[in-house]
């Protein structure tokens, strides 16, 4: 059995060298040191120098041309290998041992096609990642009605935080399409019975419209905690000012496609009327940190959104230092981002609600 590698690069040449590295070091160690791999990188952008760590790299370099997309990058990427077993992911990915073997164990297993790991926002493996939003016409409409703070929020986030701490507190392989594009391990019957990325999105929502087709197909789709890593976040799309408007773009897309133009047009409507919330007045959190009284456990929820969710959240198993981001995040975060910080409880109800960073 053969498994490629299709690393979808945009200017994070450093990143793409500890990604690669990180991958050898997990497969040389696992007892998968002998399974036959196609290493492809697709260049969606690079400078003179740029190329030239990338051309040092012990993979294929795929130069399309142009910027293909994440979408048209994977398309090209797997179009370029015959593998059985496929791994697509950004540069910004470090997989953690033994993260590759539990994927693949999982993908030959009969019961799976499509496989992602457990994601943590920082190497010290403290703030576990959220899985994919749920998408549905009633999470839409909440998120929509979210955006306006007070009882829907709070409504939004608790429905939100059920279905996160569903994934989080899994101890074994999980069937769920809620996984993260960022690294997606998948066979090459699912490929064929799913078919390409639409390439029709120019960044976001791609993954999440192949995954929803996929389970829409009756593929199998599995969360596998088991198998982790980190997610150096957004780090290609922050070097892209395009960004916010792909968003957009990639969002309206998206809904028209699953949701229909009705609906998607009720949503953009309530959208633009409904009024903004004023601003948050949430205390903020001390630079000593915030301090945290039982019962344990309890869970730190920290969010970029005014909403609150979704979050990358940490669990607290009993009394300790005050609690402090880790100051790895604090140092990759735009200047100014504040940050939503909740304190929730073992039943997932809300004890604390504060703010980090910026101006509150």
């Amino acid at each position: 059995m053969r498994l490629a590698v299709v690393l979808i690069h945009y200017h994070t040449p450093d990143l793409a060298a500890a990604a690669v590295e990180a991958l050898r070091r997990d497969l040389a160690g696992s007892g998968l040191s002998g399974l036959e791999t196609d290493w492809l990188l697709v260049d969606n952008g690079s400078d003179g120098a740029e190329r030239a760590v990338l051309e040092g790299l012990p993979l294929r370099r795929i130069d399309p041309g142009r910027n293909l997309g994440y979408a048209g990058g994977v398309n090209l990427g797997v179009a370029e290998t015959r593998a059985e077993l496929i791994l697509v992911m950004n540069p910004d990915v470090m997989v953690l041992p033994g993260c590759v073997p539990a994927l693949v164990e999982r993908l030959r297993s009969s019961t799976a096609a499509i496989a992602g790991p457990a994601f943590y926002w920082d190497r010290g493996r403290r703030l576990l990642l959220p899985p994919a939003e749920r998408r549905s016409r009633r999470d839409e409409l909440l998120a929509v009605l979210a955006g306006r703070g007070g009882a829907w929020a709070a409504r939004a986030r608790r429905r939100w935080r059920r279905h996160a701490r569903r994934h989080w507190e899994a101890r074994a392989p999980l069937a769920s399409p809620s996984l993260s594009g960022s690294l997606i391990a998948l066979t090459r019957p699912a490929w064929e019975a799913v078919g390409p990325f639409d390439e029709g999105y120019p960044l976001f929502f791609e993954e999440t419209d192949w995954l929803l087709r996929a389970a829409a197909s009756g593929v199998p789709c599995w969360y596998v905690p088991g198998a982790e890593a980190v997610h150096l976040y957004s780090q290609s799309a922050a070097r892209e000012p395009r960004a916010k408007a792909w968003f957009e773009e990639s969002a309206h897309r998206f809904r028209r496609r699953h949701y229909g133009a009705g609906f998607t047009t009720l949503l953009e409507v309530l959208d633009r009327r409904l009024p903004r919330p004023p601003a948050s007045s949430l205390p903020a959190i001390p630079a000593r940190g915030l301090d945290l009284a039982g019962p344990f456990p309890l869970w730190v929820e920290v969010s970029p959104n005014p909403q609150g969710f979704p979050a990358a959240a940490e669990r607290i198993e009993g009394p300790g230092e005050p609690w402090r981001l880790p100051e790895e995040i604090a140092a990759r975060l735009p200047e100014g981002t504040v940050l939503r910080v909740q304190v929730t409880d073992a039943e997932a109800r809300e004890v604390f609600r504060g703010s980090l960073g910026g101006d509150p």
